[in-house]
């Protein structure tokens, strides 16, 4: 049963749902120390987050174990942060990786795990709850709550105030997620602020031709391209296209040479990965589609711009070890060059890729 009988509750204490902290009514059998108003919100924690934790929140939501010293005690504390802190992170990557994805409601309660962990953590004015009240913010735009989004981004900004400690990254976060709120908004002018600030701290803390700094320019060409300053767009496109591609090349170079030393020392095949994580490889992906989905409708006027967003794509799925859909962007590549009658440097490059599918084929990693 996944009912909770009152009269089974200890007096004085009260018990919340997970999602909205309304009064709870239900019980998670798995780990029984996790409760929801009722099956929708049970539902959606469920698919959301709650099945890869479940098991986990137990140690954390029970009473801790007597120890018999304090050196003890001590080394169950850390223990208990420790799980706290991978928690964080997980819950944190999950969310991240929906909102990449277009799944606004599945982010929610991933996000709601992520703050509590980090206010348990590090307390309730700490700047590290900062980006889980920007999740938050994101996934309330992307359902169409923005008054909610607006109250998520103002304690972001309160906290961000506060702090003395506050780091390049976290300013890039925030102004990125009110840039976002803006565009929202249709205030295209306080959006830009927002996105500008969002390019320059990201600049400040990883770098001008940084992954991570992608995305305001990202957001800031689909500002221009709506506004149909069609040149502006183009030449932010185009740089994003050229971060990721110089990032998936390099990565690709750099496990070439070690899989080739894997080979000669032990015989077999290294395998290759992109070097991101999901929310990191959903974001390329969002990204780099919806430019080349842009690139498509001018393919007849710079098909050379639509080819390399098609490069970029085949080489982050090869990375992915996704082959199926590297061979597919490969292939749409080599189709639109044969059309365009580009020149033969350019196809032999495109062959090159589809040869390197065909090597994956013949000798699969071991």
């Amino acid at each position: 049963m996944d009912i909770i009988y009152p009269l089974a509750v200890p007096k004085g204490r009260r018990l919340c749902c997970e999602v909205c902290e309304a009064p709870a009514e239900r019980v998670c059998t798995a780990c029984t120390v996790t409760y929801y108003c009722g099956v929708v919100h049970q539902r959606a924690d469920w698919n959301s987050i709650h099945e890869k934790i479940c098991q986990l929140l137990i140690p954390l939501r029970t009473s801790m174990p007597f120890y018999n010293s304090e050196e003890e005690r001590r080394h169950g504390l850390q223990q208990l942060q420790q799980r706290q802190k991978h928690l964080i992170e997980f819950c944190y990557t999950v969310a991240q990786k929906y909102l990449f994805e277009g799944k606004h409601a599945a982010a929610v309660p991933a996000a709601l795990h992520s703050l509590r962990f980090r206010m348990n953590v590090h307390g309730l004015s700490s700047v590290e709850l900062v980006p889980a009240y920007l999740l938050l913010a994101e996934a309330s735009l992307g359902l169409g709550h923005i008054v909610q989004a607006e109250e998520y981004l103002s304690q972001a900004q309160w906290t961000v105030l506060k702090s003395t400690e506050c780091c390049s990254a976290t300013h890039s976060l925030l102004h990125r997620n009110l840039g976002l709120l803006y565009i929202a908004k249709e205030n295209y002018e306080e959006a830009r602020y927002h996105l500008a600030n969002d390019i320059y701290f990201a600049s400040c803390a990883f770098g001008t031709e940084d992954i991570r700094t992608s995305g305001g320019y990202f957001h800031l060409a689909n500002i221009f391209y709506g506004l149909k300053k069609l040149d502006l767009a183009d030449t932010l496109y185009t740089k994003v296209s050229e971060i990721w591609s110089k990032y998936l090349n390099n990565r690709y170079q750099v496990l070439s040479r070690v899989r080739i030393q894997q080979i000669d020392l032990l015989g077999k095949r290294f395998e290759t990965d992109t070097g991101l994580d999901e929310a990191q490889e959903a974001e390329a992906i969002q990204i780099l589609t919806s430019i080349w989905n842009i690139r498509e409708s001018t393919s007849d006027t710079a098909p050379q711009k639509t080819i390399f967003v098609l490069k970029t794509l085949f080489m982050l799925y090869y990375l992915m070890m996704n082959s199926s859909k590297a061979q597919e962007y490969a292939t749409r590549a080599s189709s639109l060059a044969k059309e365009q009658h580009l020149g033969v440097h350019e196809q032999d490059a495109i062959e090159e890729l589809l040869s390197l599918i065909s090597a994956e084929e013949a000798h699969p990693i071991t």
